[in-house]
């Protein structure tokens, strides 16, 4: 079995307020360092979203040129066979159907937002939590 520790006499004994002082600090720079992580990290994270949000906002420029470049290609064909007037009427009344329906997906996507339900709730609780059974 092995002995119990048994410190020197010359060690030096340090109070309970400098532990606490010594705890308490390491904590700090625990909590900074760990900080300064996040933000780093945070950064990092937020350069990537930047550079992939520009990616995506070209690729819907490069998506709305080839989109204009086909209806018009539609509209010269089908000009061949009904007269370009009548094409372009057909292209248009193709594109309105098109944006009728999108409008009413959006407005139904939109009409079942909820918002944020359980945040709303739980913040109703927090002034309940902090009453006592006096009150």
């Amino acid at each position: 079995m092995s002995q119990p520790y048994v410190p020197e006499p010359d060690d030096r004994r340090e109070s309970l307020g400098q532990l606490l002082g010594e705890v308490t600090k390491d904590i700090s720079t625990l909590f900074r360092q760990e900080v300064e992580l996040a933000k780093a990290e945070i950064s990092a994270s937020a350069k990537k979203a930047g550079k992939g949000a520009g990616m995506f906002g070209g690729a819907g420029v490069a998506g709305l040129l080839a989109l204009v470049f086909v209806s018009v290609a539609l509209w010269w064909g089908l000009g061949f066979l009904t007269g370009l007037v009548w094409s372009a009427i057909i292209v248009a009344v193709i594109w309105g159907i098109v944006a009728a329906i999108l409008a009413m997906r959006g407005k139904k996507e939109i009409e079942e937002i909820q918002g944020v339900p359980k945040t709303v709730e739980t913040l109703k609780e927090v002034p309940e939590a902090f009453k006592t059974s006096e009150d």
